[in-house]
């Protein structure tokens, strides 16, 4: 008996923190550092109590929320690397990237410690993401005046989705998953776009890595992934 409780306090704790995460993610995309603990917990349906036991600072949660998305983009990239296809490895790490959500902490650059283990799968995806390039470009199937920084920030730009964002507050479940197919449908025209060859050359100068790296840099502070 006392084990089977133990099991249900432990899917409870789980099920909570499920909850969120989920919500984090989603205020965080629609206030950013101004995301409040109390609007997180409420979104998660459970009390402020509750988000601090399992973080014990709004900062400690931000963290995790941010190692969970480098996760997701190391994995999206590695997971395309493993295909034989430069295209379509090319196409998976972007689109799996995109709809996990991995650029949407953007919001929050410069207003948290990142940690050795954040800059560490950082420096990995950037490493799987570059590469995925460098083959796309030796199979003459990428655009050749696009590079990893400007995939990054494609990511980072496609990563919201508005339109699902308010349906979703909305509570319009009828129309949710037609705004789904319909980014979808955006995503698919934007990796058209960076197909070889190119109708016409893209702006110079081409960016850096520094546009990610700087703004994730405290006052003061180390620089971030």
């Amino acid at each position: 008996m006392e084990s089977a409780r133990k099991a249900a306090r432990r899917a409870e704790v789980e099920r909570n923190d499920r909850a969120l995460l989920r919500a984090a993610r989603a205020v965080v995309a629609e206030d950013g550092a101004h995301a409040a603990v109390a609007t997180i917990a409420a979104r998660a349906g459970v009390g402020v109590g509750t988000l601090y036991r399992r973080y014990p600072t709004k900062e400690q949660l931000f963290q995790h929320l941010c190692s969970l998305a480098l996760d997701d983009y190391l994995r999206a990239a590695e997971e395309g690397l493993a295909h034989d296809d430069p295209w379509r490895g090319f196409e998976h790490y972007l689109t799996a990237a995109v709809l996990s959500g991995t650029g949407g902490l953007g919001a929050i650059a410069g207003t948290i410690t990142v940690t050795e283990e954040m800059s560490a799968t950082a420096a990995r995806g950037d490493a799987a993401a570059e590469e995925l390039v460098r083959r796309a470009h030796d199979a003459a199937v990428l655009r050749a005046d696009v590079g990893p920084v400007d995939i990054a920030l494609l990511i980072e730009q496609l990563g919201r989705s508005p339109l699902v964002e308010q349906l979703t507050q909305q509570g319009r479940t009828d129309l949710v998953e037609a705004a789904e197919h319909a980014r979808r449908r955006v995503i698919a025209v934007a990796l058209d776009g960076l197909r070889a060859p190119a109708p016409t050359p893209l702006p110079d100068p081409p960016p850096g890595w520094e546009l990610f790296s700087e703004r994730w840099r405290l006052p003061d502070g180390p620089t971030a992934p």
